[in-house]
């Protein structure tokens, strides 16, 4: 187990696991028209993507992405620049690379990169959305709503949660970004930027329990509202909205 995560006491590094595990979709893999590889901190996807691409997967890519708060200092010159050149680094052939970089979220993600393909006369049936693993649910709800007439499928790169925070060397931050998107999945359905998603009690559970524990770092605070979305409720002073109707 990565130290960061042995200073965690059991009951909430069982928490983590849950929310990774809960997260992560990771749909067989098949050929498709074009990979597109989310922008984020994580410099594996690019790695992950240039593995799938010399499997023959796919002929092309696009890696989509600016900048956030969390990975400025890592990809001072944009997440989609920097990976293409760690794919190209692994061997990705320079033509076989789309650049999209100004999505700041990954519904501009979804958004731009389609607008991208079309605009360049390439019709797309399927896709495959690589990102960091914890995000593929959010990614798949998303592609869902802004992308439907694409057959889409996730994947990341089989890893551990412990394996991963060793590699990212930033405990607080994965985690952090875990409860984040898990508040991300009631909020952007109940705003429409994305599907809903059936979330368990034992998820549900293991979030509040996070969020208590003081990982706020990434959720959404937003202004109180006279009456709240359907089955959301606002908890613990944020201002957060949290899904009160969830699976069994």
């Amino acid at each position: 187990m990565n130290q960061g995560l042995a200073t965690i006491s059991d009951h909430l590094r069982a928490d983590i696991e849950t929310l990774w595990d809960y997260h992560r979709i990771d749909d067989e893999l098949r050929p498709v028209d074009v990979a597109v590889g989310l922008g984020s901190h994580d410099p594996g996807v690019p790695v992950y993507v240039a593995e799938l691409f010399h499997r023959g997967l796919f002929p092309l890519i696009v890696f989509t992405g600016a900048n956030a708060p969390t990975t400025v200092e890592r990809f001072p010159r944009g997440e989609a620049v920097h990976y293409r050149e760690i794919a190209m680094e692994h061997g990705v052939p320079d033509e076989a690379i789309l650049v999209e970089p100004n999505a700041l979220h990954t519904g501009q993600n979804l958004d731009y990169t389609r607008d991208l393909l079309a605009e360049r006369g390439i019709d797309v049936r399927s896709a495959l959305i690589v990102s960091r693993p914890y995000q593929q649910r959010r990614a798949y709800a998303t592609a869902m709503k802004r992308w439907p007439t694409v057959d889409v499928i996730c994947s990341a790169s089989a890893e551990t949660l412990a394996g991963y925070v060793a590699a990212i060397g930033d405990p607080d931050r994965v985690i952090n970004m875990l409860v984040g998107d898990t508040q991300r999945l009631t909020v952007y359905a109940e705003s429409g930027d994305a599907i809903a998603q059936e979330v368990p009690a034992t998820v549900m559970a293991a979030y509040e329990r996070l969020v208590a524990a003081g990982y706020t770092g990434r959720l959404i605070h937003t202004s109180p509202r006279t009456n709240p979305p359907q089955n959301c409720s606002y908890r613990n002073g944020l201002n957060v909205p949290v899904a009160t109707r969830i699976a069994a």
